[in-house]
């Protein structure tokens, strides 16, 4: 049995904090909000997994040091644009060589870092990897079949992580590759926006399956170019968490992009939604990133403009049909 501390108490910090504890382990939840821990404690049930009760073994705490004091492991599983003041409250009561994993997905807007990257700057003395895949907390917590990956800068760590999260409905594979699985978990929320968007236009499979196939390609472009690898973006934290992200209505990103595309300004869909849609702060982080590396990314360029420049999102569609005549591959020849 493994001591684990959860730092976030949102549906997938707690999706996965069941998992952990059917997996045999101790789970303490921590929350900045008393509110929520409050509700936590009477409920054992979280209000976004109705039907889903808290094992009994599970703790809640409002008080960070409780949280991490003598773990084995901790989890960052706090929305992207928390992360970082987050990880600077952790410092204090980080041992040096703590493995933290970062589950949530985004890149920080203001510096263009992955979330490892926050938390390797802010927290030097951690072991930092990340976990992610086409996983819906939805589902993970009620045992559904699921798939992710496990990314460390070491092989050992990768393994331990592996171990604690795998059990007979939860498959973890590992990998090396740590930038390339964040970019990835990252970018296809963008995707998912231009996916929930052609939904709520009211176009159909042809368009999604096209939205998919030049996602992954732009996703794919870019994240080489910073340095991750092809193989990553053909996994599951490529295309696989791509696919589930655009084709679920248990992703936020996805219904939040079909209000877009019925004629939501930004801002109501996101208060529709009541969660946090990590692809609006993402968005302009890859656009910069798109800029920064010189790659072409048309559907990453024409969801910004949706989200933040007022452009009509069947105009946005009609742009990105009308390009140029190009191959599909440059790199191969005739």
């Amino acid at each position: 049995m493994a001591t684990i501390g959860m730092i976030g108490a949102g549906s997938w910090g707690i999706a996965l904090s069941v998992l952990l504890c059917n997996n045999g382990h101790q789970v303490t939840v921590w929350s900045a909000l008393p509110e929520e821990i409050a509700e936590l404690k009477e409920k054992r049930e979280h209000r976004t997994l109705p039907g889903v009760l808290m094992p009994e073994g599970m703790e809640f705490t409002t008080e960070l040091e409780e949280a991490m004091r003598e773990k084995d492991l901790l989890v960052t599983a706090v929305p992207s644009v928390f992360v970082r003041q987050t990880a600077a409250k952790m410092k204090p009561f980080l041992r040096p060589g703590q493995i933290v994993v970062n589950v949530a997905k985004g890149i920080e807007e203001s510096t263009l870092k992955t979330l490892s990257g926050v938390l390797e700057e802010e927290l030097p003395a951690a072991d930092v990897a990340v976990l992610s895949g086409p996983s819906h907390a939805e589902e993970v917590s009620r045992g559904l079949p699921t798939t992710c990956v496990a990314g460390a800068r070491t092989r050992r760590t990768a393994e331990y992580v592996q171990s604690l999260f795998m059990s007979e409905v939860f498959r973890v594979y590992t990998s090396p590759d740590v930038l390339g699985i964040e970019l990835g978990a990252a970018l296809k929320n963008v995707i998912a926006l231009a996916a929930g968007i052609a939904d709520g236009l009211g176009y159909g499979d042809n368009t999604k399956a096209a939205l998919i196939t030049r996602g992954i390609a732009e996703i794919a472009r870019l994240g080489m170019a910073m340095g991750g690898k092809f193989e990553t973006f053909c996994g599951l934290s490529g295309i696989g968490d791509l696919i589930v992200t655009c084709a679920s209505m248990h992703s936020r990103n996805r219904r939040a992009g079909i209000l877009i595309g019925k004629g939501y300004t930004m801002e109501e869909a996101m208060k529709e939604v009541q969660m946090v849609v990590e692809g609006v702060y993402s968005a302009k982080a890859a656009l910069a990133l798109a800029k920064k590396y010189y790659m072409s990314m048309p559907i990453i360029e024409q969801v910004n403009a949706v989200l933040f420049d007022g452009k009509p999102a069947s105009e946005a569609v009609r742009d990105l049909m009308l390009r140029d005549p190009r191959d599909e591959d440059s790199g191969l020849s005739w």
